[in-house]
C-alpha cells in the first residue's frame, strides 16, 4: 500500500529515535524530520509536536537513514538455472514485466536509487515507467546496453550457434576500434542512457572461456571516455584482471566494478586518479557457491566462478585498507534482488566500519551520480528518501537486511 501526503501544503513529521544522515560521522538521537511534498524542509532536535493538519510518522524506536543506493544492479533478470535457455524463450515484453517485480523488491529492501549496469535496453523503459509513476521501483540511472568487444564479456551472442551469432556492432554495443567506440557511446545517448558501462576484461557469467584478460585497447577506452565526457556521461568499467583495470583507470573511467585481481599498482593508480571501486562482494560469494551445484551454470562458467568469486572480499579488504575510494554495489541479478543489503555485512566483515559502509551507499554514490544536492543525505532541501531499521546498524549491521520502513520522495512504500 502506498501512503502519499494528502496535499503539498501538509507537513509530515517523522520522529526518529536515531538519525544517521549519510554525511556526519556521528549519529543523532531523538530528531524530527519535517517533510513538505517530496522534500525535506527541516530537521529539528527533539520530537516536535505535530499540528492538527500535520501527519506524524512515529519511528522513535527506529534508526533512520537516507535511502540506500546500489551502484551495480541488473534489473532485467535474476539468477536461475534456466537463464541460458531464457535468452531464446523470453520476449522483450516478458523481460519488461519481470523487471517490474525486480524493481519493487529492490525498493522494498530500502534501495531508493540504483545504477543499472547493462541489459537489453528494457532498463531504459523501466526507468521511464518508474519516473512517470506507472511502476513502483527505485530511481534508476541506467547504462542501457553494455559496450563490449566481439566475443568479449557483454557480447550478447556469445554461446549462440553460428547461424544466430551474426556480427553485432555499435548499435548492439559491440565495438572493435576507436571509431566504433565513439559510435557506440553516441548510440547509448540516442537510446536514452544515463551513463556508459564497458566490459574492460572477461567476465564470469559470459559463455566464454576468458574471465579476466583485457578486452579493449587503451585507444578504444580513451575514445569512449572522450566522447562520454562530451555527452555528460560517466563511465563504469567491469574488470576482473589487472591489465584491463590499468587501461581503464588510465583512460579515465569513474568506477571499477568487481576488481577481483586488483594489484597494489592498480590500487595506487586509482588513489592517484580518484577512481572509485565498486566491489560486488555479494555476487562473488553467490556464484562461487552456485558453481558447486551441478548444471546450474554453463560448463564454461563454472571454473571462472570457482576461481574469481571467492577472491572479491579479500581484494576489497586490501583496497579499502590501502585507501581506494569505495562505492556500494552488489551486482544484484547475479544473485537475488532484494538481498542487496547483505553487502553491508560483507564490507563490515572485511574491515570497513559500519558508518563508512552506510556512507558508501548514501552520500558517496550520490556524488558519483552528480546528485549530491538531490539525495544521499538527510538535510533540508533534499528529496525525502528515508529508510528505517529496528536496530542501530552501527551496533548490528545485519539489521539493514530487514528494513522496516521505506519512503521515496515523500511517499511511504513500506510501513
Amino acid at each position: 500500500m502506498l501512503i502519499a501526503p494528502a496535499m503539498f501544503a501538509q507537513k509530515t513529521l517523522v520522529h526518529c529515535g536515531t538519525l544517521i544522515d549519510g554525511k556526519s560521522n556521528d549519529a543523532q538521537s531523538q530528531v524530527t524530520i519535517v517533510i513538505e511534498g517530496n522534500k525535506i524542509s527541516g530537521i529539528e532536535k527533539g520530537f516536535s509536536k505535530p499540528s492538527s493538519s500535520d501527519k506524524l510518522i512515529d519511528l522513535s524506536s527506529k534508526t533512520v537513514m537516507p535511502g540506500f543506493i546500489d551502484m551495480h544492479v541488473h534489473l532485467e533478470g535474476e539468477t536461475n538455472k534456466d537463464q541460458a535457455l531464457q535468452r531464446f524463450t523470453l520476449n522483450e515484453a516478458d523481460v519488461a514485466f519481470r523487471s517490474t517485480v525486480m524493481a519493487k523488491k529492490t525498493l522494498l529492501a530500502g534501495f531508493t536509487t540504483v545504477r543499472d549496469l547493462g541489459g537489453s535496453g528494457v532498463n531504459i523503459s523501466l526507468r521511464n515507467a518508474i519516473n512517470m509513476g506507472i511502476v513502483v521501483g527505485p530511481r534508476i540511472f541506467t547504462a542501457g546496453k553494455t559496450i563490449a568487444t566481439t566475443g568479449g564479456h557483454g557480447d550478447p551472442t556469445n554461446g549462440f550457434k553460428k547461424e544466430l551469432m551474426g556480427d553485432p556492432g555499435a548499435r548492439e554495443g559491440i565495438i572493435n576500434s576507436p571509431d566504433e567506440a565513439r559510435k557506440a557511446v553516441r548510440q547509448r545517448y540516442k537510446d536514452g542512457s544515463d551513463l556508459i558501462k564497458v566490459t574492460a576484461t572477461g567476465g564470469v557469467l559470459s559463455v566464454a572461456k576468458d574471465g579476466s584478460g583485457p578486452q579493449f585497447t587503451l585507444e578504444e577506452l580513451k575514445a569512449i571516455i572522450e566522447v562520454s565526457k562530451e555527452y555528460g556521461f560517466h563511465v563504469a568499467a567491469h574488470a576482473h584482471g589487472a591489465e584491463g583495470m590499468k587501461r581503464a583507470v588510465e583512460a579515465g573511467v569513474t568506477t571499477i566494478e568487481h576488481g577481483t585481481k586488483m594489484t597494489e599498482e592498480v590500487m595506487d593508480m586509482m588513489i592517484k586518479r580518484g577512481t572509485y571501486f565498486v566491489p560486488t562482494i555479494s555476487a562473488g560469494k553467490f556464484v562461487a557457491e552456485q558453481a558447486k551445484v551441478p548444471g546450474y551454470y554453463h560448463p564454461l562458467v563454472v571454473p571462472k566462478a570457482l576461481e574469481i568469486g571467492p577472491q572479491i572480499q579479500a581484494t576489497f579488504a586490501k583496497a579499502y585498507k590501502r585507501g581506494v575510494k569505495i562505492a556500494f554495489g552488489t551486482d544484484a541479478g547475479v544473485f537475488y534482488h532484494g538481498d542487496n543489503a547483505k553487502e553491508f555485512g560483507y564490507m563490515v566483515e572485511a574491515g570497513m566500519p559500519a558508518m563508512e559502509a552506510i556512507k558508501s551507499a548514501t552520500s558517496v554514490p550520490a556524488g558519483i551520480l552528480g546528485m549530491s544536492d538531490k539525495f544521499g543525505t538527510l538535510a533540508p532541501g533534499m528529496l525525502a528518501d528515508l529508510v528505517a531499521t529496528d536496530e542501530n546498524p552501527l551496533k548490528n549491521i545485519k539489521t539493514v537486511e530487514k528494513v522496516s520502513f521505506v519512503m521515496k520522495e515523500g511517499i511511504v512504500y513500506k510501513e
